[in-house]
């Protein structure tokens, strides 16, 4: 037996997991991703990473620009579907339309539920210094990643780990969830688990101000923030130069021993002192220029010992 089913998804995030429950063999009748947006210096329309995938395996795809919208809901009714499998669509969806599967709508979320409930949970959860997350597919509810937990797989954060990578760790894991999950719905043999109301974190979206680098924190905790805002938006400071100060993003670095005043610089690898301890830079990109490591960027920067970075 297969689920009748629509999928609801739009980054590569999803892709990767519409990808997975298209291969298990279910009957994917709609796939519903955001509209296509103007993009890149020509500012032509792209189409989502799910709307391409989408196309490539031969299913109908929908863009609207709100599920609020009386018609889109009573399309979707119209569809007679077992269940949605939602991944990072971006849109909230109404009750009405939860409800419209004969087994309503499952969601994706990347991070151990209560924890990290909210838009940037693989961010949050490194910036946290947290050691460990997750991967859950939960009953979706109409409130924020309330629902009911079906099925969970935890994930180590190293201590290397950017945002970048634990981003590709959770979508491989949740992306081959789907077909257990969907197996085991065809069996009836899932336990729907509530969340605990008691240890309830946010993963509100990450600001391009919160992610200025605050020199007067701890070094150990420095180095969570950079990795987690790393390489998107990425955590910045400012240069001083003669022309002016320019915005240095801190791809990748490490807590060591040192001291100082906050910001200033204390070796030629850049190595800077924190409110507690040093942190060294070990790749940054300068406004307006590529990624590189510490050596290269200094290379054609010059940053002196003793400079103070804002």
């Amino acid at each position: 037996m297969t689920l009748r089913l629509a999928f609801m998804g739009t980054p590569d995030f999803a892709a990767r997991s519409l990808a997975e429950i298209a291969a298990a063999g279910h009957e994917v009748a709609r796939v519903y991703t955001q509209p296509p947006r103007r993009r890149g210096r020509g500012q032509s329309e792209q189409k989502t990473p799910v709307h391409q995938l989408a196309e490539v395996l031969g299913i109908p795809v929908s863009t609207p620009e709100s599920f609020r919208d009386p018609e889109v809901i009573a399309e979707f009714a119209a569809l007679d579907l077992d269940l949605a499998a939602v991944v990072a669509y971006g849109q909230i969806l109404p009750q009405e339309a939860l409800d419209a599967p004969r087994l309503g709508c499952l969601n994706l979320h990347a991070s151990l539920l209560p924890r990290w409930r909210g838009a940037a949970p693989i961010q949050r959860a490194i910036m946290a210094g947290d050691e460990m997350t997750g991967v859950q597919i939960q009953q979706m509810e109409a409130g924020l990643d309330t629902g009911p937990i079906l099925l969970s797989e935890t994930v180590r954060i190293a201590d290397t780990d950017t945002a970048a990578s634990l981003h590709d760790k959770l979508m491989e894991t949740g992306a081959l969830m789907w077909p257990r999950t969907l197996s085991a719905l065809e069996r009836d043999s899932l336990e729907a688990v509530p969340q605990s109301e008691d240890s309830v974190t946010y993963a509100k979206k990450i600001s391009s101000a919160e992610a200025r680098i605050d020199w007067a924190r701890p070094a150990a905790d420095l180095a969570c923030h950079v990795r987690g805002l790393s390489p998107f938006p990425g955590a910045w400071f400012e240069l001083p130069t003669e022309k002016g100060p320019v915005r240095v993003k801190v791809l990748m670095a490490e807590p060591v021993e040192g001291g100082g005043e906050p910001g200033s610089v204390l070796t030629d690898d850049l190595t800077v002192a924190c409110g507690e301890g040093a942190l060294r830079l070990t790749r940054l990109q300068r406004e307006g220029k590529g990624a590189m490591d510490a050596e290269t960027f200094q290379r054609g920067n010059a940053v002196a010992v003793g400079t103070v970075l804002n």
